[in-house]
């Protein structure tokens, strides 16, 4: 992979990163209910592991022209979405309110975050590269899991309170 190409793609994905953590705070800030509130700064303090740990890759790059792969996976959150996906949080998200558009709006972002990844991943020469990417989209994934998770229960409660349901 060529110098350039890697540490431009460290940008990009360093920038989606600070983008996330303060659409998250943001969200986490003004959302009224305590819970989701909760689940917006988890996932803030998620994207600012991302950004230390894609600092630390860029550094090491651009220094040594290596990626610094041990301990990456000690980085690994245990499944992001056990712990926050509750039946409460659920419940307290409006489906049609200002949580449930910032739900919306988080998933095209972890979806442009994995498809970043994937792409850099696939068009990856170097083996450490790869990895860093693949682990990156990885992440990413767990997010959007539960944020789609969250947004299907949503669209399931509007659907069972207008009565949208075929039986």
């Amino acid at each position: 992979m060529e110098e350039k190409s890697a540490l431009d793609i460290l940008k990009q994905a360093i920038l989606l990163e600070r983008r996330g953590k303060a659409f998250y705070e943001n969200i986490a800030e003004k959302a009224e209910n305590k819970a989701v509130q909760d689940v917006f700064d988890m996932l803030a303090k998620e994207e600012q592991k991302h950004i230390q740990a894609l600092s630390e890759q860029f550094k090491a790059y651009r220094k040594e022209k290596k990626f610094i792969l041990v301990g990456l996976h000690e980085q690994d959150s245990p499944s992001v979405a056990s712990e926050v996906l509750t039946k409460e949080i659920k419940e307290k998200i409006s489906a049609a309110g200002f949580e449930a558009a910032a739900i919306s709006a988080s998933i095209a972002m972890e979806e442009r975050a994995i498809q970043l990844y994937t792409k850099s991943a696939q068009s990856a020469s170097d083996s450490e590269a790869k990895a860093l990417y693949e682990w990156l989209a990885t992440w990413e994934r767990e997010h959007l899991n539960m944020l789609m998770d969250i947004d299907k229960s949503l669209l399931e409660k509007i659907w069972f309170d207008n009565k949208f349901w075929p039986f």
